[in-house]
This record gives structure tokens, C-alpha cells and sequence, in this order.
């Protein structure tokens, strides 16, 4: 069995932080969303992984390199476009040869991982299977239709009218009858080849296509919020380690991780958070759900519920929250100018000011 791991997209929802890196690679309690699903990956006894990349391939061959240090053999496939999960599959289609693979998405966040779920299908080995869960919204995704009995009758891609809650999870399970699938289907209105098409016709020539709902977590980390929320999710899960230096004239409090070679200096630090290695935090507070990454600097400032990513500076500007900071950022409090009205009035106006 192998893995298609998709990594490219633009992450137009990210923006501006994906204009100058790759969505995969934004980090959640400091390590890149694509890492949890590669770690995923090799849990679940999967060891060769077919990555397609797009226009950021240069930076996700660098962030990964061979797959060894996940206990993975990658091979990189480009695309030239994003055309859509079942274009993905098609240009796939000599590196998957007649195995039977898991499709991730490279930018989903699964707690627990995906190995029950590859289990079941080595196991049964349907044509076709499915992760669901109920989302409030169901019109930004796949959404599927199940019988009575749980069947799966029906898919469609980002409905106006969802005929149900389920929407699909970034996770797919096929054997070789897809690619016949993929091949079958036309553009959709949004030019792309949908997935939900191919499985959709896969349904239509009576294959078996199976879904499993999922009631445990998972976030697709497209914009901002879901990124903040998985970054809450996973420092829940952190165990106290200090290995870096805090004065005597700190505090912190709770499930604190302060890498080596970070410094907290005349601070209070509250968990749960991560201070990377070489950040230093002085005079200054970090509150519950923040992530900093590695060559940080946060001086006379507060800070929580916010992702600050590497060589960052934070100086003097009171508190922020429910925040995403890029790369090389330097956020510092604007000058003092003297408050004034400017005004162009006709004849005869009347204007009351609040001063």
C-alpha cells in the first residue's frame, strides 16, 4: 500500500502568509501541519509516499528531503496546476501503478491519527472508502448522502443545498479501481476534477464505496481560525518541559514548554504554550493556546491565543490574541501624533465634534 500526499495549492485563505510560504508548512504548536500528516502516514505502516507539489515545491523538498526522517521513501510528482483531488490521482497514476493507496491531504489535521482506519481497509479492501464528519456548514466541502443503512448514495462538491451534514474529511482510501474513475469524469464548473465525482462514479457502476463518520477531531487548517483552533487542540496535549533558562523574577504556570536556548526573563509565562529555541520572552506575559517559534523576540508586550512564526518581534504594543504573525515580522507600537479633525465645509454648516 502507498501514500498520495497532496502539498501544493495556493492557500488563498492563508494570505498574506502563504505568499511567501507554503500552506502545508505553517506550524502548529511549532511543527509544519504537514508533519502530523506524514507522522500519521508511517504510524499506519505506510512507508512509500508519492507527494505531489505545486508552485512551493522547492520549499516542501526542503522541509521533508527523502521522508527518512518520518520513516518514509518520497517521491516528489509535480503539478503543474491545481486542478483539482482527481487530477492529482491521474498525474499519480505510473508512481501508484495497481497498489492500493491512502490519499491525505496535506493541510488536514486528524487527532489520533489515520491507522484504524487503514487497518479496517486492508482488512475488507472495498473500492472506496470514506471519512465523514458533521460540520454546521456543510456547503464549503464534499458532502455525501447516506441511506438508511449507512450506504453511501450520493456526493456533491460544495452544494449550494447540502442534502445532508457529512461533509468529507481529507482523507481517502482507494485500490486501482479509481483510476479508471478519474479518467471517466469531466471538469466540473470549477474546472477541476473532483474526487467526489470519480467516487461518485464509482457508486454509479454499483463498486463499493464505504464511509466511516468520525466523531473525534479534525480541522481542515485553510484559514486562520482552524489554524488557531488546531494549534489549541494540540497544546493541550503538552507536557511540561523546561529546558531553556527562566529567571528567578519568572513565572510559569501550568503546561509550559520552553525550548533549549529560549530565554523568559522578568515574564509570566501560562499554559498551555511553546517558547522555540532562542526566543527570548522579557518583561512580559504569554498567556494559554499561544505558539512561538524558534528566534523570537517578545519585549514589554502580551500575547495569547496566537501563533508567532520564526524571527519574529513583538515590542511594546499592550496585548494581542487570537493572532497569526509570520516569518521576519516586527510588530512595534505606532508613533503618537496629536489628534485633529480635518474638515472641507460648505456654506452655512453645522458640525457638533466629540472632542
Amino acid at each position: 500500500m502507498k501514500a498520495l500526499v497532496l502539498s501544493g495549492g495556493a492557500g488563498t485563505r492563508l494570505r498574506p502568509i502563504t505568499h511567501t510560504s507554503a500552506k502545508q508548512l505553517v506550524p502548529v504548536a511549532n511543527k509544519a501541519v504537514l508533519f502530523y500528516g506524514l507522522e500519521s502516514v508511517a504510524a499506519a505502516g505506510v512507508t512509500e509516499v508519492g507527494m505531489i507539489v505545486g508552485d512551493t515545491a522547492a520549499e516542501i523538498q526542503d522541509a521533508v528531503g527523502d521522508g527518512s526522517k518520518f520513516g518514509l521513501r518520497v517521491t516528489y510528482i509535480p503539478q503543474e496546476r491545481p486542478l483539482g483531488l482527481a487530477h492529482a490521482v491521474l498525474i499519480a497514476r505510473d508512481y501508484l501503478g495497481d497498489d492500493d493507496f491512502v490519499m491525505y491531504l496535506g493541510d488536514n489535521f486528524v487527532v489520533g491519527g489515520i491507522t484504524e482506519l487503514v487497518d479496517g481497509f486492508r482488512r475488507n479492501r472495498p473500492d472506496a472508502q470514506i471519512l465523514l464528519t458533521r460540520v454546521p456548514d456543510p456547503r464549503a466541502f464534499g458532502v455525501a448522502e447516506l441511506d438508511p443503512s449507512g450506504q453511501v448514495i450520493c456526493l456533491e462538491e460544495k452544494p449550494e443545498h447540502p442534502k445532508s451534514d457529512l461533509a468529507l474529511v481529507g482523507v481517502y482510501l482507494f485500490t486501482p479501481a479509481i483510476h479508471d474513475a478519474v479518467r471517466a469524469i469531466e471538469p466540473s464548473w470549477r474546472g477541476e476534477l473532483e474526487i467526489t465525482h470519480a467516487i461518485q462514479h464509482l457508486i454509479d457502476a454499483h463498486a463499493d464505496v464505504r464511509s466511516t463518520v468520525i466523531r473525534g477531531y479534525w480541522k481542515d487548517t485553510g484559514n486562520v481560525v482552524d489554524m488557531l483552533e488546531v494549534n489549541r487542540t494540540v497544546l493541550e496535549g503538552l507536557d511540561r518541559r523546561i529546558d531553556g533558562t527562566v529567571d528567578e523574577r519568572s513565572e510559569t504556570i501550568g503546561r509550559v514548554v520552553v525550548e533549549e536556548g529560549a530565554r523568559v526573563t522578568n515574564s509570566r509565562v501560562v499554559g498551555p504554550c511553546v517558547i522555540g529555541a532562542g526566543t527570548v520572552v522579557s518583561d512580559s506575559y504569554v498567556g494559554p493556546f499561544t505558539s512561538v517559534a524558534e528566534n523570537c523576540r517578545i519585549t514589554h508586550s502580551e500575547l495569547e491565543f496566537s501563533i508567532v512564526l520564526r524571527d519574529s518581534s513583538i515590542d511594546g504594543v499592550g496585548r494581542i490574541e487570537s493572532s497569526l504573525i509570520g516569518r521576519h515580522v516586527q510588530v512595534t507600537p505606532a508613533p503618537n501624533v496629536p489628534s485633529a479633525h480635518r474638515l472641507v465645509l460648505g456654506d452655512h454648516s453645522k458640525v457638533q465634534i466629540h472632542s
